[in-house]
């Protein structure tokens, strides 16, 4: 993980203080509440140290990769923006994937178990995901991109995500035909059938909009999963749905239903 995220922690926290302040002067949001609160801190704190360890992995091997590119890239200040928007179209296939693919998914899933939508809601982040993850930005390291040109905007982009995990900021205009916003992605956390699998960009929302995947925040959101977890605990959270994938791939009948469970959409798999 960046230091540019680590540093950030404190700013995390001293935000989702002043959100919980706002969130008692507004009854109408969902507000937090205590154990789901501490729940996701508990996922935040449990991904940072996976994704140090998983890091000591991934740098060798993203150093290796790029001995093997295409292009050499100078780093110049129209490299770090192209890099900027090559980076966000990485992460929307990334997050697309992990919402379209079984076995992705059963490791992306935690993320979206909460059925309170607040800052801390962005750091109860996945524990698997940086396992599964770093094969989608190979990419940008084969044209050219340095490795700590890729981690750092990967790490642009996750601190760029922290603040769209709100309630307290309406629809902002323009900037909602580009921009990822806080109503965007509280659509892509909404459990409403007109929501599912939506809004999977990261800084922007144009990928979305370019592969049908966009909706707009139009209906009150119904926030949690078609199927709430109903659990507060850490490895609950983290690992329900995988024990549930690994249930359903011992009772298919056979090699292809197998891959059907593992590879098909979540939404086509039988009740866990």
């Amino acid at each position: 993980m960046s230091n540019l995220v680590l540093y950030s922690i404190p700013a995390f926290l001293l935000l989702i203080v002043v959100e919980i302040a706002w969130a008692r002067r507004h009854p109408e949001a969902a507000g937090y509440e205590l154990r789901d609160t501490a729940a996701s801190l508990t996922m935040g704190l449990g991904n940072v140290f996976l994704s140090a360890a998983a890091t000591l992995l991934r740098v060798p091997v993203y150093l290796w990769i790029y001995e093997h590119r295409f292009f050499d890239l100078p780093r110049a200040w129209w490299t770090w923006l192209v890099l900027l928007f090559a980076e966000d179209l990485c992460y929307y296939w990334f997050h697309r994937l992990h919402h379209e693919v079984r076995v992705l998914w059963s490791t992306h899933v935690n993320h979206h178990s909460s059925l309170h939508y607040n800052l801390s809601t962005a750091l109860r982040q996945p524990w698997a995901t940086p396992l599964t993850g770093p094969i989608f930005w190979v990419p940008l390291l084969l044209v050219g991109f340095a490795p700590e040109m890729v981690l750092t905007a990967q790490a642009v982009s996750l601190l760029y995500q922290f603040w769209l995990h709100t309630e307290a900021i309406g629809k902002l205009g323009p900037l909602e035909w580009i921009f990822n916003t806080p109503s965007h992605h509280r659509v892509h956390h909404g459990a409403n059938p007109a929501y599912l699998d939506k809004n999977h960009g990261g800084i922007f929302i144009i990928w979305d909009r370019l592969f049908r995947t966009f909706a707009p925040e139009i209906e009150p959101v119904r926030y949690g999963l078609t199927k709430n977890v109903g659990s507060f605990h850490p490895l609950r959270i983290a690992f329900h749905d995988m024990v549930a994938m690994l249930r359903q791939l011992a009772a298919a009948p056979g090699f292809g239903a197998r891959l059907r469970v593992a590879f098909g959409r979540p939404s086509d798999q039988l009740p866990s």
